[in-house]
């Protein structure tokens, strides 16, 4: 995998609705809904990913990797001794996949459509 950065943190938010309205009056970031779970900024920057079904949220925030060839990628985290936690998915703008690091902390890495 090429050089990556970290370009997404997900946050499980078990009142979506509660955790918008903070978000938005706190730091004034505008979010995009995904459907009636799911709220996002897009600034392209780092950006900040509200999960609002706790069936696919994550138990920690999450950050996911910029990358570019997610197979590949996944097979050297693999490789290196990473766990597959959620093979690769598709979701509105791209492809992921969970990963567990060697202290079983869990990262995603994303390619963008």
């Amino acid at each position: 995998m090429t050089v990556a950065r970290i370009n997404f943190i997900e946050l499980p938010a078990r009142n979506l609705g509660a955790a918008r309205a903070f978000y938005s009056t706190v730091f004034g970031w505008k979010l995009t809904d995904f459907g009636p779970s799911y709220s996002c900024t897009m600034s392209g920057n780092v950006d900040l990913g509200l999960q609002g079904d706790m069936s696919e949220a994550p138990a920690t925030p999450l950050a996911a990797v910029l990358g570019e060839d997610l197979e590949a990628a996944q097979a050297t985290v693999e490789r290196e001794g990473g766990a597959i936690s959620k093979p690769i998915f598709g979701f509105p703008g791209g492809r992921r996949f969970h990963f567990l690091d060697p202290n079983g902390l869990e990262l995603a890495v994303m390619q963008a459509d």
